[in-house]
């Protein structure tokens, strides 16, 4: 796709719909261990419109008192996360370039409703890993822009097997998502959208 900031990737239909199947099932054997949770925005501890959770050995999590942060155990039931699942693995390897595997996977549930606006992914100390990011389920409108938030963006549509991989120039460059179109996959039995984004923390 023409138009992108450089070192942003978009992999349309990376992903078929047994693979993508696959991982569904995987990450409800996650969410059993790991449930879901509604994170807050630092300061003013306004919940976010997606529900969220995470997998491998560290886990992005945010709140009203501490903010955004990684740690190792969920935030509700302070368990350990569960532990990043092979096929995960396999498509860091696939895709991110990177001699380090992926410390964290967040699990992003979006309703028709949800929204994520503009953000950078930087609460990691090693930037020279790639962000790699998954879709499932429902279609939305995904957002890109550079690594200043006035720069201008550009948007696109991402559906279910879709990747895309934030690297080099382009692993802090704003992004977000404007809009759920629903009833677009019939992936998820109740509908929605899941994100998986493969991060390595440390470095």
């Amino acid at each position: 796709m023409s138009g992108l900031p450089e070192g942003v990737r978009y992999l349309p239909g990376y992903l078929d719909r047994p693979a993508q199947a696959r991982l569904v099932e995987l990450i409800r054997q996650v969410v059993v261990e790991a449930p879901l949770y509604v994170p807050e925005m630092p300061g003013t501890g306004k919940p976010m419109s997606v529900r969220m959770t995470n997998c491998g050995s560290l886990g992005w999590v945010t709140d009203k008192m501490q903010g955004y942060r990684y740690q190792s155990v969920h935030p509700k039931t302070n368990r350990a996360w569960p532990a990043m699942p092979p096929e995960l693995l396999a498509l860091w390897d696939a895709l991110a370039a990177h001699s380090k595997p992926p410390e964290a996977c967040l699990i992003n549930f979006y309703s028709d409703e949800a929204r994520m606006g503009l953000h950078q992914d930087k609460d990691e100390t090693d930037l020279s890993a790639p962000v790699v990011s998954v879709s499932l389920g429902n279609a939305c409108l995904f957002r890109v822009g550079g690594v200043g938030r006035k720069d201008p963006t550009s948007s696109f549509r991402l559906s279910s097997g879709d990747i895309v991989v934030l690297g080099g120039p382009g692993r802090l460059c704003f992004h977000g998502v404007d809009r759920i179109y629903p009833n677009t996959s019939t992936l998820l039995k109740s509908g929605g959208r899941i994100n998986l984004t493969l991060r390595r923390v440390t470095d």
